[in-house]
């Protein structure tokens, strides 16, 4: 009797403390979704970079754990749980565990840790989650059937979106690439999403050395050399919001970067429009299938009078291409970048325009 009291207490402590055990769910296992250009490193670790790069897991548990390490210490992550965002975590250059989530009921949950800051901020590399409290790790986010692909500059990436105080900060603690329109559009039609997108980026001439595109393709945004796999990620809709900053610095003959593409002359609308219908012509080469979205605005350069969208317009009229559209958000006619409402906004217009347009 003594025997069998004996085992059954061993087999009960036995369960008891597999069930305390911390299941670890490395960077590079396959039950991990990620969305965006994350880099897979040698050692096993993923490094994120651009805006809008996630990753979700399945799982049950009362707590997860993630171990991060950033570059410097200017990015910011949502952490969502079960479709809510729940924590918003500052990572450190260090490599360290962060408390994502805690106290969790009991059951089946869904995490995403989304990337709010884009790569001007900096790199992350993930290792791994930590998840306790009977934990199990679930099969992997099932990919959605809807993917959409921007490229933009600070509107998309949702610079300054969280600073009301009207300095227009686009440093980490208020930039929210979750808010913009681009990542609420594809929330909305239950969309994979990748956006390539860096503030003060143009077409023929940015605020720093280096224009769409030289940027499009790549994986590491810093690296020259580096090249992104298109053949990763096929978009059934791209959204291309691009000539906000070339409608300023084209007017600024004394700018380094005006200097540097243009030299004494000022581009003529005739390059304007080539530049552009040229870097369309590439999206087209390398997405044969999807439906493109030329579009503009919401800040100035949509303004009355302005001659942006007409030489847009122009650009595709002469691609002869009846997937090619374009879309001109109304022009918000208020100080800095567009705040969370006016984000939304610009949302309901392309969620609107791509209804009435595009069926997938």
């Amino acid at each position: 009797m003594k025997k069998a009291l004996l085992v059954c207490t061993l087999i009960s402590f036995a369960f008891c403390y597999c069930n305390a055990q911390t299941v670890i769910l490395k960077a590079n296992d396959n039950r991990i979704h990620y969305m965006g250009r994350v880099a897979m490193q040698d050692d096993s670790t993923a490094q994120l970079a651009w805006p809008g790069s996630s990753l979700k897991i399945n799982f049950t548990g009362t707590s997860v754990k993630a171990v991060m390490r950033d570059e410097r210490n200017d990015n910011f992550y949502n952490v969502i749980v079960d479709g809510k965002v729940v924590n918003k975590i500052h990572t450190a250059p260090v490599k360290i565990d962060y408390v994502l989530a805690s106290n969790l009921p009991a059951g089946k949950h869904t995490l995403e840790l989304f990337k709010r800051t884009e790569w001007d901020k900096g790199k992350t590399w993930f290792y791994e989650f930590q998840i306790d409290g009977n934990a199990s790790v679930l099969p992997t986010p099932i990919s959605l059937t809807r993917k959409i692909e921007f490229f933009g500059n600070s509107i998309t990436c949702g610079y300054a979106v969280e600073d009301s105080s009207g300095k227009d900060r686009g440093t980490g603690p208020f930039e929210n690439n979750y808010l913009s329109y681009a990542a609420i559009t594809a929330r909305h039609f239950n969309a994979e999403y990748y956006c390539t997108a860096k503030s003060g980026i143009g077409m023929m001439v940015s605020w720093f050395p280096l224009i769409m595109p030289e940027m499009y393709n790549r994986l590491d945004a810093t690296d020259a050399n580096s090249r992104w796999d298109f053949k990763r990620y096929t978009p059934d809709v791209v959204v291309i919001n691009v000539f906000q900053n070339d409608s300023w610095i084209v007017k600024q003959p004394n700018h380094e970067q005006f200097k540097a593409r243009f030299s004494t002359t000022a581009p003529t609308p005739d390059i304007i429009i080539e530049s552009y219908q040229k870097f369309v012509k590439t999206i087209r080469q390398t997405y044969p299938k999807a439906r493109i979205i030329c579009a503009l605005g919401n800040m100035d350069a949509t303004q009355p009078g302005s001659p942006w969208p007409g030489y847009i317009k122009k650009a595709v009229v002469s691609l002869h291409d009846k997937q090619i559209y374009t879309l001109f958000f109304p022009y918000k006619n208020t100080g800095g970048h567009p705040s969370v409402k006016e984000q939304q906004a610009m949302a309901d217009v392309l969620i609107a325009f791509i209804k009435k347009n595009i069926k997938w």
